[in-house]
């Protein structure tokens, strides 16, 4: 299934600038979410096909959310990647059994976030 539209979640606004710059500069139509609630919001308005989670936001991290949204019948097929500044591996391993499909480390790199979008296709 093709990528097109993405929903960034994020509650830095420069994170959600940069990356959603980068995204749309390679031809993707971003949405974004600065926290859980505001994510819900957007997922009930319109499905995207891939959701960027950041973990560390205030209310629901993003590991909740990714749990919620990946066992939800109405959301569950999206493929969630978390892009996130927690580097341990033991983060990693935690976002994947929440239901993340990748895992990506900040700063993003532009390139590697895009092959691991490819991947998902």
């Amino acid at each position: 299934m093709p990528i097109h539209k993405i929903l960034l979640v994020d509650d830095s606004k420069t994170e959600l600038h940069h990356v959603s710059g980068l995204l749309t500069r390679r031809g993707y139509a971003v949405r974004t979410a600065e926290n859980g609630e505001d994510a819900l919001r957007r997922l009930a308005e319109e499905s995207p096909d891939l959701i960027l989670m950041d973990v560390v936001m205030p209310g629901q991290n993003g590991f909740q959310l990714t749990r919620a949204i990946t066992r939800d019948p109405r959301w569950s097929t999206i493929p969630v990647i978390m892009c996130t500044s927690k580097n341990q591996e033991t983060d990693r391993v935690w976002g994947m059994r929440q239901g993340a499909r990748d895992y990506i480390v900040k700063p993003v790199d532009g390139d590697e976030l895009i092959a691991k979008i490819k991947s998902l296709e």
